[in-house]
């Protein structure tokens, strides 16, 4: 009987199946899946397909993609959607003559399609938006998901199935699957994370100007139905060669609106050529001559009806603590900018912690004088005192 795990959830008017999961939580649960698999397999067990749910643009694909990397494991690809005969997933028919005359000694067999893996894995079979196939692809595949294979082939060796789908409801065109579908697989929901995307942009050499945007906006990643992350990369990667935004607005205004819904393409433009400029950057602290002239009246505008941007104060630290990370060792000057800093009276005490706690993991600011004095601002934010 094949295990799976199957669970409902209900956003919107979307049908979820599995745990709704983000970041790092759920890439530890796809790689632990496919461990036991390879573990199950050796044993002679049978390997269990896992299915990814999510909104489009979420990044379930380039998951599977990164994994494969990550793991030096072979990777092949293929979107049922495209398929438009049953011959697209069984292969087509040839003529297998044994060399002798008889017609009747020749036989008709199914050449497998070229997507189809042929050496031994570890390796990743991605079956990509599963649910947009047509229903007779679908019950096609439904034997491939059982034991890996169909009647004119089978996966190597080390070869798992991966499948990622777009939730049932709402405004998707998907094929609903059936209880004998989904109880051959497990399944995982995604959900976007930003920190997990913030991470990941920043290896992939994203416009660093988007990926700030995303840190003070991330509930606009998922507000429409345009702006998703796949939809932010395409812009954030259209104005890597701008660097004077406000100076192309109207270039600016024709990117952000092919790419985005409107009210996140006027807050990206909003952002990028007015807030963007006034937020002081990591290396105004760090070599502000006189901090509470050049920095501190740039912290006490970040207000909105007198409270503190959080969301602005956050990136600010963020960029301070990777600017740090970079240097060897802290000099007595940059040492004083950085405590001028974290005590500044416009930070709350909130993100004056998290700020604290994100230095006091750097060697070279706990190696120096700093660290201790970090330390014991973040114990005294701690107990109140």
């Amino acid at each position: 009987m094949a295990l799976f795990l199957y669970t409902v959830f209900m956003t919107q008017n979307y049908q979820f199946h599995g745990h709704m999961c983000s970041g790092t939580e759920l890439i530890d649960f796809i790689e632990h899946i496919l461990e036991m698999n390879l573990q199950n397999e050796a044993l002679g067990l049978s390997k269990v397909p896992l299915c990814i749910w999510g909104r489009h643009g979420v990044g379930k694909t380039q998951m599977v993609r990164d994994l494969c990397s990550q793991k030096g494991w072979a990777h092949a690809y293929a979107a049922p959607a495209q398929f438009e005969e049953m011959g697209d997933l069984t292969g087509m028919p040839k003529i297998d003559s044994k060399g002798t005359p008889e017609i009747d000694d020749d036989e008709t067999v199914l050449v497998p399609p070229k997507w189809v893996p042929k050496t031994e894995g570890p390796g990743i079979l991605l079956l990509d938006d599963v649910n947009r196939a047509d229903e007779r692809i679908l019950r096609g595949i439904m034997q491939l998901l059982q034991d890996g294979t169909l009647v004119s082939w089978k996966l190597p060796p080390k070869w798992q199935i991966v499948l990622t789908a777009n939730p049932d409801g709402g405004d998707y065109a998907v094929t609903p699957m059936d209880n004998a579908m989904l109880t051959r697989m497990l399944h995982v929901s995604a959900r976007f994370d930003v920190k997990a995307w913030v991470q990941w942009a920043r290896k992939a050499n994203i416009d660093p100007r988007g990926i700030d945007f995303v840190s003070v906006y991330p509930e606009l990643v998922d507000e429409g139905e345009k702006t998703t992350p796949r939809s932010l990369v395409y812009l954030f990667n259209l104005i890597r060669p701008i660097q004077n935004l406000a100076a192309n607005m109207t270039l600016l205004r024709q990117l952000a609106h092919s790419s985005l819904d409107a009210l996140a393409a006027d807050t990206f433009i909003r952002f990028v050529t007015e807030e963007l400029t006034s937020i002081p950057t990591a290396e105004e602290i760090l070599h502000a001559t006189h901090f509470a002239q050049q920095i501190e009246p740039k912290l006490e505008a970040l207000q909105r009806e007198g409270s503190p941007r959080v969301d602005i104060l956050t990136l600010i630290g963020d960029r301070l603590v990777r600017a740090l990370k970079e240097k060897v060792s802290l000099d007595t000057q940059a040492c004083e900018r950085v405590r001028s800093f974290v005590q500044s009276k416009s930070i709350p005490d909130d993100v004056r912690f998290n700020i604290c706690r994100e230095l006091i993991s750097l060697d070279n600011v706990r190696k120096s004088p700093l660290g201790a004095e970090i330390g014991k601002i973040a114990n005294e934010v701690m107990h109140g005192t």
